[in-house]
């Protein structure tokens, strides 16, 4: 069976990063691919900024990485450039845990200006991990997800489309692997 890790760099479950998170999982689930989250603001924080790489809690979420076939990586942009706590996680992975895993990076920022994030701050960092098959990035305006008053969210249908494309290609290449 396919399975997939969404690490999500958001500092929250309650932001707009959420609806694009659950728009994946869903995907995935119906795919039949077991998909596991890791919301890194829920890991322990000190063993984050100490970079405890004895934790039990970074080793079982490094070894779910380990046994993934496809990397989700979520983030919001703030400062043109991924979160500082998606960073600390990365910072415990060894050296090559990306190697032989299909990576989409995904990001929800306030502005088109910052579209560049990904290729420029993520996609490095993605590469010395190993990485070698990278899906297209999926860059979201914070603008097309919509709060609505019951607190889920609407996201348009221009940033569905898309992320569906990579979604799909995604699979694609999970068949071909």
């Amino acid at each position: 069976m396919t399975k997939a890790v969404i690490i999500n760099g958001s500092n929250s479950r309650n932001s707009r990063v959420t609806a694009i998170h659950e728009k994946v999982e869903n995907y995935f689930k119906t795919q039949g691919i077991e998909v596991h989250t890791n919301y890194v603001h829920e890991l322990p924080a000190e063993d984050l900024i100490t970079a405890n790489f004895a934790s039990e809690v970074i080793i079982l979420e490094n070894k779910r990485v380990e046994e993934a076939d496809i990397i989700v990586l979520l983030t919001p942009i703030y400062k043109a450039s991924y979160t500082g706590i998606l960073k600390t996680y990365l910072d415990l992975l060894p050296q090559k845990a990306f190697h032989r895993k299909i990576i989409l990076p995904i990001a929800v920022g306030g502005s088109i200006g910052h579209l560049l994030a990904l290729e420029y701050a993520l996609k490095p960092i993605l590469a010395v991990l190993g990485a070698t098959t990278i899906s297209h990035s999926v860059y979201i305006v914070d603008k097309q997800i919509i709060r609505l008053e019951d607190g889920s969210f609407a996201i348009e249908d221009e940033a569905i489309n898309r992320l569906d494309v990579e979604l799909k290609q995604l699979q694609q290449i999970v068949l071909v692997n």
